[in-house]
């Protein structure tokens, strides 16, 4: 019974990491991929913003 109690851990881990990968891969697109495009992009833009012009940086 040795043999199982070594085998257990490691299945259990690779049927989580399996799980993880399907929920990860289902996530992706969908209906709010839109959405979560466009709230990326606000927050890339707001940072870009919020940093200034590249010429600013350089000037400095």
């Amino acid at each position: 019974m040795d043999y199982v109690s070594a085998l257990v851990p490691p299945v259990v881990m690779a049927v989580a990491f399996t799980a993880l990968i399907v929920t990860m891969v289902k996530s992706q697109g969908g209906a709010n991929k839109a959405k979560e495009d466009a709230a990326v992009d606000a927050a890339l833009a707001a940072r870009a913003e919020a940093e200034g012009p590249a010429s600013a940086r350089e000037a400095s």
